[in-house]
């Protein structure tokens, strides 16, 4: 089998995706340090954040939001966009651009925009145009250093985000948090890693389960964005296609699809993350759409979630994720690490 087969991994893997998998817990810890020393703009009293990015530089954001929203003291926005929202206005308006790169051109697009209109500003990058502006603007840059594919760049992109949230007093200090989530995933490595046979790791069993199936991820909560990034990350490890959807408003539209086309179903696996840190009432919404669609002919899994805190919840499903879908790549033979068809379509867009 070749999930077994450990030595035989670099042969669809030269580029060694895993490495980067096996290495999150750790950027995840260099990323919440950086950000403690990194400079912050000169204002305090903010309305608003909007975080501004796109693919795996935006996810970090989404994170963020979903982590922070029962406890930070300002909306947070994402924008995935040109251009910024028209409410951003002023230096009560703190826009923080992440673009791995520093060229993605929606990110320098954003960034334009809010010196245009006097935003408070953070820019989080590995170099590129955007470093280059925010030097020149003297606007607050935060450097990392990642040679790899955006994606594999999570935990800079979130931890950087973290901390700069929490340095400016708008969620309260989450030092003992993200310390306990990067331990529960080391702890989780040890049985999902790729030297863990298949019979005794759980996210080869998954991937297998994928195999030749849309995966579907249903999450509630600070879970959603967990949900996206596993669909994602199936995306272009695996270059399979996914879809995710979200608790409680699935079960106000999603779940009336459950008749047609009835011979897709049994093609299908529908997995749910769970925890018990949900609402009581999502937590049993989880368990009866589970049941309605398995009832119905789909593939139907529950993946139950590590962690006592909303962060280690959040970053033991991701990182679980990550491993699924690198299995999952190499169970379909595809090298994880190149986005051809990303790439065509960028070298397109330049081009138009």
């Amino acid at each position: 089998m070749i999930l077994d087969n450990v030595e035989s991994f670099h042969e669809l893997d030269p580029e060694d995706m895993l490495a980067e998998i096996d290495a999150l817990p750790d950027q995840l810890q260099t990323a919440w340090e950086l950000g403690q020393k990194s400079p912050l703009p000169a204002g305090k009293a903010y309305r608003h954040i909007v975080l501004a990015g796109m693919g795996g530089s935006a996810i970090g954001g989404d994170l963020l939001r979903a982590y922070a929203a029962t406890s930070a003291s300002v909306p947070i926005v994402v924008w995935r966009n040109y251009s910024l929202p028209a409410f951003v206005r002023g230096p009560e308006s703190l826009v923080i651009i992440s673009s791995h790169s520093g060229n993605t051109e929606e990110a320098l697009s954003a960034f334009e925009e809010a010196k245009k209109v006097g935003a408070s500003l953070i820019t989080l990058t590995t170099g590129g145009k955007l470093a280059e502006r925010a030097g020149q603007a003297d606007i607050p840059l935060w450097i990392f250093e990642h040679t790899g594919q955006p994606r594999a760049a999570v935990g800079f992109s979130f931890g950087l985000l973290l901390a700069a949230v929490s340095r400016l007093g708008l969620i309260a200090d989450p030092k003992e948090e993200i310390a306990d989530a990067i331990l529960q995933m080391r702890n989780q490595q040890k049985e999902i890693q790729a030297p863990v046979p298949v019979v005794q790791n759980i996210a080869k069993r998954i991937a297998g389960q994928l195999m030749g199936r849309l995966p579907i991820i249903l999450a509630a909560e600070h879970l959603v964005p967990v949900a996206r990034r596993w669909t994602t990350q199936i995306n272009e490890l695996a270059k399979a296609i996914a879809q995710y959807n979200e608790l409680p408003e699935a079960d106000h539209n999603m779940i009336a699809g459950v008749n047609n086309p009835e011979a897709l179903f049994g093609s299908t696996m529908v997995l749910f993350l769970r925890t018990t840190g949900f609402h009581p009432r999502n937590l049993q919404r989880t368990d009866l759409t589970k049941q309605l669609m398995m009832l119905e002919g789909f593939n139907t899994d529950f993946i139950d979630v590590n962690g006592e805190t909303r962060l280690a919840q959040q970053w033991t499903a991701l990182h679980f994720g990550d491993y699924v879908a690198y299995y999952l790549a190499l169970s379909y033979k595809e090298n994880p690490t190149p986005i051809p068809v990303l790439e065509e379509f960028k070298r397109r867009m330049i081009e138009s």
